[in-house]
């Protein structure tokens, strides 16, 4: 398992104080799954540390979801978001990816769950209509709105940016589903 991780230099600032808020998006899947920490202080939205996790595709099906848990479960305590939003699964013609994909997703709604915290899920359209405003849009689209919304961010692999995404798009809509 590697966790590959992107701080931003306010980090250090924030150890031993923790912000109002923190929320953690996740953008599941077996290869890869993207994580986003974020800080909410009332309207305004920071920039903590993003990357992605990445399981070993010589493993067996088993072992890969348990790097993928071990991994969350890491990134959970070292970086102590109170709430976390996971992505939905869109449905695939590949039965077999859909399937794999939602057990990789059934695993990033776990390992927050087992720590206490508790978990929203959103549509990839709301994700994309909340961060850029239109619910088809493109991916560079989603990455430029995260480097506007979150300036200190620089996520080096989409599933970063798209897990920050998830974790914006729960900091706007988390009162409504309450």
């Amino acid at each position: 398992m590697r966790i590959s991780r992107f701080q931003t230099r306010c980090w250090r600032r924030w150890r031993g104080k923790l912000p109002d808020l923190r929320l953690i998006g996740l953008d599941p899947g077996l290869r890869r799954t993207g994580w986003g920490v974020i800080a909410v202080e009332g309207s305004r939205l920071s920039f903590i540390a993003c990357g992605v996790i990445k399981s070993n595709e010589k493993r067996s099906l088993a072992e890969r979801l348990l790097q993928l848990h071990e991994g969350l479960s890491a990134i959970i305590a070292e970086h102590a978001p109170r709430e976390a939003a996971v992505e939905e699964t869109f449905v695939s013609k590949d039965a077999r990816a859909t399937l794999k994909l939602g057990h990789a997703r059934g695993v990033a709604l776990l390992a927050p769950a087992l720590l206490g915290l508790p978990v929203a899920e959103y549509a990839a359209n709301l994700i994309k209509k909340t961060v850029v405003g239109v619910g088809h849009a493109e991916k560079q689209q989603v990455e430029a709105m995260i480097r506007l919304l979150l300036p200190r961010a620089d996520p080096r692999a989409a599933d970063a940016a798209d897990a920050l995404a998830v974790a914006i798009t729960h900091a706007h809509h988390r009162g409504r589903l309450a």
